[in-house]
């Protein structure tokens, strides 16, 4: 794959993370009480397609930055690394979620609250990745702003959704009611708050793509060279 294709590619797997949490999020507050099992499988299913198009764009995002220079690695390697926990416990939580659904197809119960395991997935849809997604976006917003390789309200964005997503982590000690908004399992910690990650990705994926067809322009507008 060449540069072209490789940048096109992770601007359409930025744009279309931010689309399919758009269509997942709402899934979350349109029932009152547990939701039944067709809900909570489809909003699953959009987060595994959306765990594989952001994993797609972090790995993207890694090589745009090492393109930078070798001062660089350190910063690409966190962004990647970080956003590669963020996948796997994303991925871990979905299953936990799936499992209890499955096991009670009929509904009666939510996901979110209820289950064996649903008090330890808190953790994983909350805190955990609230501060994954922190470092994520603090070594990306800082190779952005230093190296100068996307707009740099790509790289303030990344900073100020950083900053929400830091405030987050001590929603722990603040119980578990999810119609509260902040809570360990709160809708605006694990709702609200988690898809600004996937929304700032898609805003990047548009500036990807606009400055490869920019890039794109420029070259077919240069004269030919004499044979």
């Amino acid at each position: 794959m060449n540069e072209k294709h490789l940048l096109r590619l992770t601007g359409i797997c930025g744009v279309t993370a931010g689309a399919l949490a758009a269509v997942a999020v709402p899934l979350y507050f349109v029932h009152s009480g547990p939701p039944p099992a067709g809900n909570v499988l489809a909003r699953i299913l959009l987060n595994l397609l959306t765990c594989a198009a952001l994993l797609v764009f972090l790995a993207g995002l890694r090589h745009i930055i090492r393109g930078a220079g070798p001062g660089f690695d350190g910063p690409a390697g966190l962004v990647f690394g970080a956003g590669l926990a963020y996948v796997t416990i994303t991925l871990v939580a979905a299953s936990v979620e799936a499992g209890i659904v499955l096991e009670n197809p009929g509904g009666g119960l939510d996901p979110t609250v209820d289950g064996p395991l649903a008090h330890a997935n808190m953790l994983l849809h909350g805190s955990a990745a609230r501060l994954l997604t922190a470092v994520l976006l603090t070594a990306a917003g800082y190779a952005i702003l230093r190296a100068g390789i996307l707009p740099r309200w790509t790289g303030y964005t990344a900073y100020a959704v950083a900053a929400v997503n830091l405030a987050f982590v001590p929603s722990l000690f603040f119980g578990t009611d999810a119609a509260r908004f902040y809570s360990a399992v709160g809708w605006g910690n694990t709702a609200l708050t988690a898809a600004l990650l996937v929304y700032w990705a898609s805003a990047v994926g548009i500036a990807v793509l606009r400055r490869t067809s920019a890039a794109g322009l420029r070259a077919a507008a240069r004269p030919a060279r004499p044979a």
